[in-house]
């Protein structure tokens, strides 16, 4: 159903531009919750993986080019659709490729269910940076994590950044949040913990005891302080990864790439 705007009026378009991540996460009617799926790869990776779109936003000139096999696949859902101008008036930014799709957000699933079967997941505990989660997850994906948990201090991974920089990776990995206490969750799930931080007694990443052990979680921190003290303390593990030239650290995301090849 395509639906041509002149302004930015038009009932049904503020999803795309006025609402904040807050109101799309709609917490009072979490079933009612939307996130925004920016470019056509990502859209097609999330309608792969069975998401639900609600409606579309392109450009006039994209609906015979980049948005056409997107409308073959979405049914009969409101298409919003008009000039450059107008649309980057709403969004705020020029569209990538010039296509966005609200989509609905699924029921979060139990921990328990997310992590059955699974031998090595990521814990991201105050990790807040939009384009560090979707980094993470990237990395996720293509280097064989399982499962990611996600704790209430950090970024949503629906936010349309993060989904954006993880071209649809956050719909390829099984995630959830984690609401307990992270040593508790694990070792009552039989996982051991890796805290990624440096410390003196840490034990070197490609220390073989880490691949010899069949369930791991490793834990990211915060961008700027890292792990707390507490979830240190509490880790069955303190691992490091080897620095040359006297770099201290990597970023998150970057560390996340190592320990992720190096443990998988």
């Amino acid at each position: 159903m395509i639906i041509e705007i002149d302004n930015l009026a038009v009932p049904g378009v503020e999803v795309f531009g006025t609402l904040t991540e807050a109101q799309l996460r709609n917490k009072l009617e979490p079933e009612k919750g939307l996130f925004i799926a920016e470019s056509p790869k990502v859209i097609h990776v999330a309608l792969d993986a069975g998401y639900q779109p609600i409606s579309l936003l392109c450009e006039a000139r994209h609906l015979e080019g980049d948005a056409k096999e997107i409308l073959e696949r979405i049914g009969d859902v409101p298409v919003y659709t008009g000039q450059r101008a107008l649309l980057e008036q709403l969004t705020g930014y020029t569209l990538t490729r010039g296509v966005l799709c609200a989509m609905r957000r699924p029921q979060p699933k139990a921990v328990d269910e997310i992590l059955e079967g699974a031998r090595r997941i990521c814990i991201l505990d105050g990790v807040v940076d939009s384009t560090n989660i979707g980094s993470i997850f990237r990395s996720a994906a293509a280097l064989g994590i399982d499962a990611v948990l996600v704790t209430p201090t950090s970024c949503d991974p629906y936010n349309r950044r993060a989904v954006r920089v993880s071209m649809g990776s956050v719909f390829l990995v099984p995630w959830t949040r984690l609401d307990e206490p992270i040593t508790e969750a694990m070792h009552r799930l039989g996982f051991k913990t890796v805290a990624m931080a440096l410390r003196n007694d840490s034990v070197l990443l490609d220390d073989p005891k880490l691949q010899s052990e069949p369930r791991l979680a490793i834990i990211m921190g915060n961008e700027g302080d890292g792990l707390s003290s507490e979830t240190i303390a509490e880790a069955d593990y303190v691992v490091k990864i080897p620095m040359k030239h006297n770099v201290d650290s990597l970023n998150v995301n970057a560390a996340s790439a190592v320990a992720f090849w190096a443990l998988r």
